[in-house]
């Protein structure tokens, strides 16, 4: 059994080694999903941000696809809403970084450092990040506008 076991690990490493091909040249998606999966904003409601003033994590039952990745939501009520309008729900720059995006590249986005801003709603990778967003929304904002969606080249 350990050598079936063995024989499936490494044949699986084989195969992710083929297909496998780091280069700096490598494009980020444009809705960030991390690595292993296709979910945005790690599967949290972005709906749940405007209504609830927080962040609640979405259900399977309640998904659509849109623009790439796979959008998860608490309640019927906020697919709905999304649906009707994913750009207004939707993280800025993708939900990567703001405050990366800004600088001139992306970095993760966590669901539980997040802002609204001008009714926009905008994730940090962690919280000093965020403390330093907040220092100046308007100015990183606009940098991030200016390097959006090319820094993801």
């Amino acid at each position: 059994m350990k050598t079936i076991l063995k024989f499936v690990a490494a044949a699986f490493l084989m195969s992710v080694a083929v297909f496998y091909q780091p280069s700096a040249a490598v494009a980020a998606e444009p809705v960030y999903t991390g690595f292993f999966s296709n979910v945005a904003v790690s599967g949290y409601d972005t709906v749940a941000y405007f209504q609830e003033k927080g962040p609640v994590k979405g259900s399977k039952r309640f998904q659509t696809e849109w623009n790439g990745a796979t959008w998860r939501f608490s309640s019927q009520e906020n697919l709905d809403l999304f649906t009707a309008n994913p750009e207004t729900f939707a993280p800025q720059f993708g939900g990567y970084c703001a405050w990366a995006i800004s600088q001139g590249y992306t970095a993760s986005g966590d669901p539980k450092q997040w802002s609204i801003h001008n009714d926009k709603l905008y994730l940090n990778y962690d919280a000093d990040v965020k403390a330093e967003w907040l220092t100046d929304k308007d100015g990183f904002i606009a940098k991030g506008e200016a390097n959006w969606p090319s820094v993801l080249e």
